[in-house]
């Protein structure tokens, strides 16, 4: 039986992108199409790339205080900001 992850699960904190690694290209939410994903970007890509590590389709994560989603065709959505509790 598989449990599922409680929503308070931490997102690991990957930091900022390095441009000398292999990154997706990251996009507000506003930009980016459920349905066609990034219609002026030629993308096909089955994972996320962050400073050179590959994430799944649909893993999250944070960098600084932006939370990024793996969409498909292997595009970082901004899907919002979560700031840490003191």
């Amino acid at each position: 039986m598989s449990k599922e992850m409680p929503l308070k699960e931490a997102l690991p904190q990957l930091g900022a992108p390095d441009p000398e690694l292999k990154n997706s290209p990251i996009v507000d939410h506003s930009e980016y199409d459920d349905r066609d994903g990034l219609s002026d970007v030629e993308l096909e890509a089955g994972a996320c790339y962050f400073n050179g590590e590959a994430f799944a389709i649909g893993d999250s994560v944070r960098s600084g205080s932006d939370v990024l989603e793996c969409a498909p065709r292997g595009v970082w959505v901004r899907k919002g900001v979560k700031r840490d509790v003191a």
